[in-house]
């Protein structure tokens, strides 16, 4: 649910003119730009003048010098330019935007404020916007020497593709918001029931599944289409068959608003509801083996459902006389019935064996069993033929049948069309590559510390890739200038392993150790939990998105922090290094006492430090 369906555009650009100076604060504003673009809400020129700005303060003027022509000279585009930029691609990528966009539902920002008047001196757009230095735009044209090692991710395939979320060009701070708090702010702080709050006196936002919409309380109450999804409305039940719930057949408790369910809301009195009717009625499995069926129609689903509610609270045990009502062994024979691809449906990444060589499959790359390197191994990308060929006796099989992915062969995934093999005549990239495509598809997507995509450093001996500033260290122009290959820390650490320090050690003498003898193992192990913090959840400041986190925790430490001192040789021993990093895990565990699924996040990265530590530093026991 959009915050711009219940404001005023009066309102919208009120908010947008008290916030047009944190925009243009954003780090690397570059993919904010591009989606502005896409919309057609700059023009080509500014967008090209701001994107070949260099000095941080000319790209912060010329962002604010864009915003506040947008307001001044179209204002009526305000809302088109909320909507655009509230993308969640896009607030993944800008921390700034989704504390605006929480801002605006939760309703911290208050409309009714007045603002002082305005007072200023209208000057000419060009006489303000004469920036951009020469030396800057020399720059820009030193940058054409960069060789075949970064690469741009704009590929277009048949299968369908989620926008890449943009450039991360630094490690500290990451541009990434999915996750990335120890706990919902919102949970330790205030009050949850936003049903009770002003703002959504007429409409909640409602999930089902990951579907997302905008409940209309009038709507409901008069038993008509409710649910808004885009430009389309919705019943309940259609709502629910929409989200790929139809097998659940019952709205009320598989819709919610924050977790809490329709029917608990409906029972509480802070929503009313007619009884939804169905023109049809269906049949429903009975649980007599005599055969003996129930027909039950919508309006019969009702019943079941205030049924559920009642077992969800545990207000009653008692059974019910009514064949109709729903038992919770009707509700386990139904899920079992249920079809296990209805829940792999949106999911991206599949985890897939064969025999005793496992692999990750991605969705976006595949194509067919020999088009496509769509399965990664630690080692290399390959199609599903040359996965099944790396598994010891799996000769003459078949990949349908052979490569399992959750115990099911890959096959029940392609006859559910969750992966789409492509037609014999297809022309796409992945089925009809030229050499660069072949060149790109040795090499992850993304990067394998920050998750982003685009200007990726290509690792010539693995198939990670990197932003060069994701690295470390850091991969300096100069290298990506150089013809030859190039190996990062990962590979060089794993090739030297052998020779580098092969006695053992006792834990203190490893920490006494002086870090600039031991650089390489400190940048491999800070790699690896960075890459392992697949959600970013340890990477920046906690302080920056938990409020009052500083009051419990006394000294904050992020992964980005550590990044930056390594780089810049601010350690001197591997005992200061390592206090910093069990430092993050010790803040976690103070702060997260009550949340066990965050703490579980951090015991699990503390396991893996110490299981790397032990091993890279050869400890003895």
């Amino acid at each position: 649910m959009e915050p711009m369906d219940w404001l005023k555009n009066e309102e919208l650009l009120r908010f947008f003119h008290c916030k047009k100076t944190e925009m243009s604060c954003m780090e690397n504003p570059h993919t904010f730009l591009s989606q502005l673009r896409d919309h057609d809400l700059i023009q080509e020129d500014r967008y090209k003048k701001v994107s070949r700005m260099k000095s941080k303060d000319n790209i912060r003027k010329g962002l604010y010098d864009y915003l506040d022509w947008l307001e001044r000279e179209r204002p009526q585009s305000v809302r088109e330019f909320w909507s655009c930029v509230f993308k969640e691609t896009i607030l993944n990528q800008y921390l700034t935007l989704r504390l605006l966009r929480n801002s605006l539902m939760d309703g911290s920002f208050r409309f009714d404020k007045q603002l002082p008047e305005r007072v200023e001196t209208e000057e000419s757009d060009e006489g303000k916007r004469k920036e951009l230095s020469e030396g800057e735009e020399g720059e820009e044209k030193q940058e054409t020497s960069v060789k075949k090692k970064r690469k741009l991710r704009s590929r277009s395939v048949c299968v369908d593709e989620e926008e890449p979320a943009g450039p991360s060009t630094q490690m500290t701070p990451r541009k990434r918001s999915k996750k990335i708090c120890f706990s919902s702010p919102l949970k330790k702080g205030g009050e949850n029931n936003i049903w009770s709050w002003p703002m959504y006196k007429f409409q909640l936002p409602v999930t089902c599944g990951d579907q997302e919409g905008t409940l209309n309380r009038d709507r409901l109450a008069e038993g008509e289409k409710c649910i808004v999804v885009g430009r389309e409305w919705f019943t309940p039940n259609e709502f629910e068959k929409f989200a790929g719930r139809k097998s659940s057949k019952n709205w009320k408790l598989s819709i919610r608003c924050m977790d809490t369910t329709l029917g608990q809301l409906i029972k509480d009195g802070h929503l009313t509801a007619p009884k939804y009717k169905g023109g049809c009625k269906k049949a429903k499995k009975s649980l007599f083996p005599s055969g003996h069926s129930t027909t039950v129609s919508d309006e019969d689903e009702g019943e079941e459902e205030v049924s559920d509610l009642d077992e969800e609270d545990k207000v009653s045990s008692s059974s019910k006389e009514s064949s109709a009502a729903v038992t919770d062994e009707e509700e386990e024979e139904r899920a079992e019935q249920q079809p296990k691809t209805s829940h792999d449906s949106g999911r991206k990444v599949f985890r897939v064996t064969c025999g005793a060589v496992a692999g990750t499959l991605h969705k976006k790359r595949f194509a067919s069993g020999t088009r496509g390197k769509s399965i990664r191994t630690e080692t290399s990308w390959m199609t599903p033929v040359e996965f099944l060929e790396v598994a010891p006796s799996q000769t003459n099989a078949s990949w349908r049948k052979h490569i399992k992915y959750d115990g099911e062969p890959l096959s029940v995934l392609t006859e559910a069309n969750i992966l789409g093999i492509h037609s014999l005549l297809c022309n796409c990239r992945l089925c009809n590559p030229v050499y660069e495509d072949l060149e790109s598809e040795k090499n992850d997507d993304e990067c394998c510390i920050c998750k982003e995509e685009e200007e990726l450093v290509m690792c010539d001996h693995c198939p990670r890739s990197f932003h060069q500033k994701c690295h470390l260290p850091h991969v300096e122009d100069v290298i990506l200038r150089d013809n030859g290959k190039w190996m990062c820390t990962f590979c060089i650490f794993r090739t030297s392993q052998g020779y580098l320090y092969s006695e053992e050690l006792e834990r203190e003498a490893a920490m006494m150790c002086q870090i600039s003898k031991r650089i390489l193992q400190c940048q491999y192990l800070l790699l690896c939990l960075c890459s392992a913090d697949e959600e970013q959840t340890f990477a920046v400041n906690p302080c920056l998105y938990l409020n009052g986190y500083s009051a419990v925790i006394q000294t904050p430490m992020w992964l980005g922090h550590i990044a930056d001192k390594l780089q810049k040789n601010l350690y001197q021993t591997v005992g200061e290094f390592v206090t910093n990093v069990q430092l993050i895990f010790s803040n976690c565990a103070s702060y997260n006492r009550d949340n066990a699924e965050f703490l579980a996040m951090g015991n699990r990265l503390k396991e893996l430090f110490d299981r790397e530590f032990k091993s890279v530093f050869n400890i003895s026991e």
